[in-house]
């Protein structure tokens, strides 16, 4: 492995054998390299494939902008990270939250609390990534002697969430729908959710991958109509309460609900139900 550019002494562009680009991380990894030399695999503690093109220059004064103990503090993290979660560790996530870590923390030194008005709703729909953001918040702490807030937790949990999306804003976008999807079926059904319950996690996961999809305006829409046949007339509650979310979506997100979708919903809805 060569380097390909220094972006700070602890942090290199390299090549490997077959030319493919990674950044690679390491205490002192950069001092006195220069281009074309050769490194030491054992001085790498992380690295990544680069694939965000033009982002050298950004990456360089990142590294050089963000104190080393949160650079290293975010590996740990992102390695927690992806032995629990599925998710791909690229540039992009590294340096956004080693950046929001270090702004958090000199947030915290001057005494600025920022409240996440998105926690609650975080809590609920990735709790994955939030558990392992509760992990990573104490690790902060830890390490980096200060006491920030479970609302920094929620933020963190969103910019794992965001690895598998690449697009925060649709990550955030999904919160507020599924929060609002979930009221009309709470409403309409009149029910109390057991968030306990298998059934509202399955819904929880769908409405996931299913506000993802309509954010990112990818359909699902099979040409073969008649394996839904009878599903209307055998969940007409579940079914009414589908179009009422259809309704939402397209005044809200300007989107109209494929056949599959608003039976997918009607299925899993309908679970919801009580007896």
């Amino acid at each position: 492995m060569r380097v390909l550019k220094i972006l700070s002494n602890n942090a290199v562009i390299a090549t490997e054998d077959d030319q493919q680009e990674v950044v690679a991380i390491g205490r002192g990894i950069g001092f006195g390299k220069q281009m074309g030399d050769s490194l030491n695999t054992a001085d790498i503690e992380s690295q990544f494939v680069k694939k965000a093109s033009g982002m050298t220059d950004i990456l360089a004064q990142l590294t050089s902008a963000i104190p080393t103990e949160c650079l290293f503090i975010t590996q740990e993290i992102i390695k927690l990270a992806k032995s629990r979660l599925n998710i791909e560790a690229q540039e992009t996530l590294f340096f956004a939250l080693s950046d929001h870590i270090s702004f958090a923390v000199e947030r915290y030194k001057k005494g600025i609390e920022i409240k996440n008005i998105l926690l609650w709703d975080i809590k609920q729909f990735y709790q994955a990534e939030f558990a392992v953001a509760l992990e990573a918040l104490a690790m902060i702490n830890q390490k980096l002697h200060c006491e920030l807030p479970e609302d920094e937790a929620g933020f963190i949990a969103l910019h794992l969430a965001n690895a598998t999306t690449n697009n925060m804003q649709s990550t955030m976008q999904s919160a507020g729908m599924i929060k609002d999807i979930l009221n009309i079926i709470k409403y309409d059904l009149r029910i109390k959710y057991d968030e306990k319950s298998i059934d509202y996690q399955r819904i929880i996961t769908h409405l996931k991958f299913f506000s993802l999809r309509l954010l990112n305006r990818t359909e699902v829409n099979h040409d073969d109509k008649s394996i839904y046949a009878g599903i209307q007339d055998a969940m007409p509650v579940a079914y009414q309460c589908a179009l009422k979310i259809n309704d939402y979506v397209l005044k809200n997100h300007r989107c109209q609900l494929t056949t599959d979708e608003i039976m997918f919903l009607t299925i899993h809805i309908n679970r919801l139900k009580p007896d």
